[in-house]
This record gives C-alpha cells, structure tokens and sequence, in this order.
C-alpha cells in the first residue's frame, strides 16, 4: 500500500510538469520571425517535450539504469566502464546495489540462524523466530531438495536454499517503495540459470562418470541391436544436447518475465487515473492495485520457490538419468 501512494504521488507531479512544458508564451513578449527549418524543428522539439512530460515510462521503473531515485535526492553511479577489471565491467547500476543488499540479505538471515543451530545441538534452543525458519529450510530440504534429488541430495541442499532465499529478496525488494526488482533483468536471471546449469551438469557428471555422463547425450536402450541402438542415439544427439540448454532457458525467461509482468500490470492499472483525468476513478484502479500488490507478494515467493524446484528436480534427473 506503501508502495502504490508513493507510485500515485509521483504520477501526479508529472501533470503540473506537463503544463508547465505546455504552457503558451505571455502575449507581451515579442516573436521575432523564425526560418521555416528552425521554426519546424522547434515545434517538433516542443511535441517532444510536451509528449514526454504528459507520458508515463513504465520501462522507467522496470529497467535498470545509472541513478538511483530516493527519498533524499537522485544517488548517480559511477560512469560505465570506471569499475573495469580486464574486459569485464564491474561498475554498479542499480539492479546491481540491489543484487548486494539481496545477498547481505541472506547472509544477515541465514548466519544468525546457523549460529542458533550449533548451540541448540549443545542443548540451548532457539527462539519463535529461529524455530519458525527452521520449520521453512526443513521443509525446502525434505520436501525440495531430497524428494526431488534422492540419496546424496544433502550436498545440494546449501546451494538451493541460498538459490531460494537470494530470489525471494531479490524479488521482494522490488516492492518497496524506491526499490527494484533485479530479478526483472534477464541479465541476473540468465547468471542463475547459468550457475544452476554448471551445478547440474558437472554433479551429474560427478555422479555418473565420463561415460555414464555421454549416455545422457548418445543413449542405447537395453536390449536393443547395437547397429539400430547406435543410429538412434546418434540421430536423437542433437535433441538431448538441445534439451539440456532448453532448461536454464525456461529458469530464466519464467523468472524474469513473472516479475517483469507483475510491475506492468501494476503501473498499467494506476495510470488508468490519468487516462480517465479525474481523482472520481482512483477507487477502483486504487482497490486493483492493492489486490495485485498482494498477489505480487505471493508470486515473489511462488517464483522463488518454483526456481528451487526446477533447479533440484534437473539435479536429480541427471543424477538418476535413465
């Protein structure tokens, strides 16, 4: 609800802009005469800024950018490429501050609760707070992790809570007012489903061997001639080898277009206001907005925990494969 005032103030104050842009020139200030290029190419200028200070950029607020808008003032970040480390650019932007509160996040979480662990094993139990998200990690990793990995899923177990929990942040702070979703960047979503790529398939070749590993690309059914076994894992080669890039695909393009989405529909429905000109339509796109508000909180959570899911259920396909 925080959010969507903040968002209703914000969209007001483009109106007065716009008027301000629009405003036509006092009748006592003299025009001198204008050529007709640069006469055309002013009013072309003005189109532009009156179009612009009437619009509102839903990208604006979804995208990630150089500056950052807080309550204090516009906080800019360093220009591009000032952070270079060889060919890699290391300079922030704002889904980058982001990315690292997200991760402090986690740490600030999950650390204390580790803590409280290691001194309840020596008999000092933990609070309502510590008992409640040891009832959470317990159930991600018995009914995430284990059911979908089986015997041997306890060494993924740390990294599919920390892939669960880093989303869930990730994925809330967009929420708060002046706040982003990085997980609407197809950038992080893809460095996920990249580093989720890399632990299925070197685990599963950890598991399986080098051979037992080519059997997941070049399969012969049991049973069957070698020759026509043969022809037909070498003609269904491609297909396996397409499948295994197919699945961080699907992690990334679900995750960053939910949350992509979810903002959409949001602004969308608040800018009904200024569509219809009148604060007697508020109610109503108000009362939506709230509602979509609440079920962008679910979806953080369900995006996380389906991200989780995915992620153990390749781990325990190619693990078991065939």
């Amino acid at each position: 609800m925080i959010a969507i005032v903040a968002l209703l103030l914000a969209l007001a104050g483009a109106t007065p802009a716009a008027a301000q842009h629009g405003a036509p020139a006092p009748h006592g200030d003299a025009v001198q005469p204008a050529q007709p290029e640069v006469q055309a190419a002013a009013e072309a200028h003005g189109a532009a800024e009156e179009g612009h200070g009437e619009g509102v950029d839903f990208m604006h607020h979804i995208l990630d950018a150089r500056e950052w808008e807080t309550p204090f003032g516009v906080v800019h970040f360093p220009e591009p490429h000032s952070w270079q480390v060889g060919p890699i650019d290391l300079t922030p932007t704002k889904h980058v501050l982001f990315l690292w509160i997200a991760g402090a996040l986690v740490l600030l979480l999950v650390l204390p609760i580790a803590a409280v662990a290691r001194r309840a094993e020596r008999g000092r139990t933990g609070g309502r707070r510590h008992n409640a998200l040891e009832a959470l990690i317990l159930y991600l990793r018995d009914q995430v992790v284990m059911a979908n990995i089986g015997h041997g899923g306890e060494k993924f177990a740390p990294f599919i809570l920390t892939l669960f929990f880093f989303i869930l942040f990730a994925n809330i702070l967009g929420l708060f007012p002046y706040g982003s979703t990085a997980t609407a960047n197809i950038s992080v979503t893809a460095a996920l489903a990249i580093l989720t790529f890399l632990v299925v398939e070197i685990g599963g070749m950890m598991a399986l061997g080098p051979k037992g590993y080519l059997g997941t690309i070049f399969f012969v059914p049991k049973g069957m001639n070698p020759v026509a076994g043969w022809a037909m894992a070498i003609a269904l080669a491609p297909i396996e080898l397409i499948g295994k890039f197919t699945k961080p695909f699907a992690l990334a393009i679900r995750l960053m277009a939910n949350m992509t989405a979810g903002h959409i529909v949001l602004l969308a429905i608040i800018s009904l206001i200024f569509v219809f000109g009148s604060w007697a339509f508020a109610v109503a796109p108000v009362l939506m907005a709230v509602a979509i508000t609440f079920l962008e909180i679910f979806v953080s959570f369900l995006q996380a925990y389906i991200f989780a899911m995915l992620a153990s259920v390749f781990i325990g396909l190619i693990r078991h494969a065939h």
